[in-house]
């Protein structure tokens, strides 16, 4: 078959895919030794750490300790935390935000006499014993993100592709090559001309983010479909810990708000969760009361709403002073006065929300899935921090030195000779037509959001895992007809990617017969430490002559 034109192939050393923190700070810190093509489905400033409001968690402070750090991410992940991983990315804390610092990243600080050491102001959250989170107000993500992606941008050896989708990972076992199976680069799509195009590179780093939009209701960006994930399961690297999708306890209640986070920081400063009739309810489900973790929280707010048939309950920091409220959460204020909700006179009405995936693709401490050349870190990966529930602000941490750990590996890779990818074929669209029903399209993607956030949401059974299993093999047979017979469209490969991520959670979630972190199921309450005491694993296998199926 002969190859598309040269402009369909694009040759670099390093291949990113996402353009969130991961992504980024990889990216910088492998284009002062290599050329980077980072590809990305929307605009560069589209991801999840664009919207994470709460901040990133770092001991900076001396009342602090890297020891009460550990065990606190210990506790929250019920278990299934790797502690050599834990101690890793915690004791890097201090290193990343220098690095931060120096890539122009402002952070809130305490003022201080002139000539004084920078002593930043440390916010608290659920799960944290000590206050240990930087921030930037409530708009930290963006902050991290501006300053990276203006580096980024300025970079000579790194070129953006925005509007650029994922469709699969390029390797030798799909192309039916000789020698052991290796990540070769990537099919991609351009969204403006509808071609499929190759990117080849000696490595490709996978920093897609999550895949809240496999649910009804999320507080992740629309991006958040899972195509990462879904990519790596199909190119056969081994993929972890699915069922753990984290709830975030408070979303803003509000028809036109979609899905506005209130962050946990609101709690850390004092906010308490209220029936609608004012009664506080936290301290009857945990010790730390409204501080609790974000499992035992988003538990509490489900409970509480099925006992009251409330559709809300409210989040309520109207004890301190107004101007504090304004100052710490301007973006908050701001959003919710939009709607007509005053948070410094009425309290906030909220719900949960899938937030985060504490599941992913398995990597080790550098960042390395078990197929050759395929990193991933961030959301997209599982590292074995997070165990059965992710303690909040680690992630952007997680995100930072998983990065920066395959950075090192991709360095050390490219000198000693990668070998480039070799030739390979252009994708085959064969009889594939233009769709004139993208309705199916929309009508899918509803159906596996609804069943997901019914069947396999906040508290599960066997038998809502049963009929969601049922009914996601229904719809991949569906979806799979669809898209082997029409031409690729950015919102039919998220849906091919989104049935695949819920068929993987489905799966993962009936593997645990008990509940533990965030993961809780009716049928097996309790924590089994004899029998599930592991983490639950999910693999393709792939042969030589394997296609990119569903």
């Amino acid at each position: 078959m002969s190859e598309l034109p040269q402009n369909d192939v694009y040759s670099s050393d390093v291949l990113v895919i996402g353009s969130g923190i991961a992504g980024l700070y990889y990216a910088l810190r492998v284009a002062e030794h290599a050329t980077v093509a980072l590809v990305t489905k929307k605009q560069a400033a589209d991801s999840a750490t664009n919207w994470a409001q709460g901040g990133i968690a770092a001991v900076l402070s001396p009342d602090d300790s890297i020891e009460s750090h550990v065990q606190d991410t210990l506790v929250a992940g019920a278990g299934l935390c790797n502690e050599a991983v834990v101690r890793h990315v915690v004791g890097r804390g201090p290193d990343m935000i220098d690095a931060l610092l120096k890539f122009g990243t402002e952070f809130d600080a305490v003022p201080q006499p002139p000539g004084e050491t920078v002593r930043f102001d440390l916010g608290r959250e659920g799960g944290h014993r000590h206050r240990r989170i930087l921030h930037h107000r409530d708009t930290t993500g963006q902050e991290i993100e501006t300053a990276l992606l203006n580096r980024a941008r300025a970079h000579p050896n790194i070129s953006i592709h925005e509007d650029h989708c994922g469709v699969d990972i390029l390797t030798r076992a799909r192309l039916g090559a000789s020698g052991p199976d290796a990540a070769l680069g990537a099919y991609v799509l351009d969204s403006h001309s509808g071609r499929v195009l190759r990117f080849l590179a000696r490595v490709t780093l996978l920093a897609t983010g999550g895949a809240g939009k496999v649910y009804l209701y999320t507080s992740n960006p629309d991006i958040a479909s899972g195509d990462g994930m879904a990519m790596a399961y199909r190119a056969g690297a081994t993929l972890s810990n699915m069922e753990f999708v984290q709830f975030h306890p408070t979303c803003l209640y509000h028809p036109q708000a979609k899905s506005f986070l209130i962050t946990e920081a609101v709690r850390g400063e004092g906010g308490t969760l209220r029936r609608r009739s004012g009664r506080a309810f936290m301290e009857r489900y945990h010790e730390l009361g409204d501080l609790a973790p974000r499992d035992v929280v988003a538990r509490a707010i489900d409970t509480e709403l099925k006992h009251s048939g409330d559709d809300w309950v409210a989040l309520d920091i109207t004890h301190r002073d107004a101007s504090y409220v304004e100052e710490r959460f301007p973006h908050i204020v701001a959003r919710c006065r939009s709607f007509g909700i005053d948070p410094t006179r009425e309290p906030i009405p909220v719900v949960p929300a899938a937030h985060y995936c504490c599941g992913g693709v398995r990597t080790d401490l550098s960042g390395e899935t078990d197929l050759p050349n395929l990193f991933a870190a961030g959301e997209v990966a599982s590292t074995g921090l997070h165990g059965a529930n992710r303690l909040a602000s680690n992630s952007l941490l997680e995100s930072m030195v998983f990065a920066d750990g395959a950075a090192h590996a991709t360095i050390a890779r490219l000198r000693d000779g990668v070998s480039p990818p070799e030739r390979t074929r252009p994708w085959e669209e064969g009889d594939a037509t233009e769709s004139h029903e993208a309705v199916v399209i929309t009508q899918n993607w509803d159906e596996i959001r609804r069943f997901m956030w019914n069947y396999v949401g906040i508290v599960r059974s066997d038998k809502r895992l049963a009929r969601a299993r049922r009914r996601i093999e229904l719809l991949r047979e569906e979806i799979s007809e669809y898209y082997w017979n029409f031409k690729l469209t950015p919102g039919l490969v998220e849906l091919r990617n989104l049935a695949t991520v819920a068929r993987l959670v489905i799966r993962c979630a009936e593997q645990r017969g008990e509940s533990r972190g965030l993961h809780y199921t009716v049928d097996h309450p309790e924590r089994d430490d004899v029998r599930h005491l592991r983490d639950t694993l999910v693999r393709r296998n792939i042969s030589k002559s394997a296609g990119g199926g569903v």
